[in-house]
């Protein structure tokens, strides 16, 4: 990939839908809804302290796996692969 997102910006690649139901039922794609689920690709630089002038580190690292929010970020189409560019605040956890 040849992005790289700038300061607080991360890249998810969402993950994806789930098309059969755990008893075996196959769900029409109008019926799926879009994962809040995905794995973190990239991450920028980090928050800007404005008191220091200094980056504060992100929580979320290139790999981990992560819950967001519903509406959260961008969606952006990079080597015929969807992506999300979001914020830290979008995410509300990280998955072990």
């Amino acid at each position: 990939m040849n992005v790289k997102p700038l300061g607080d910006k991360l890249i998810v690649q969402r993950a994806e839908a789930q098309t059969q139901t755990d008893s075996g039922i196959y769900l029409p794609e109008s019926a799926t809804d879009k994962p809040k689920e995905g794995t973190v690709i990239a991450v920028g630089d980090g928050r800007l302290n404005h008191d220091s002038g200094e980056r504060i580190p992100f929580t979320v690292s290139k790999g981990d796996r992560v819950i967001f929010t519903s509406y959260a970020g961008t969606e952006i189409k990079i080597d015929d692969n969807d992506y999300l560019i979001m914020t830290e605040d979008d995410i509300l956890g990280i998955v072990d």
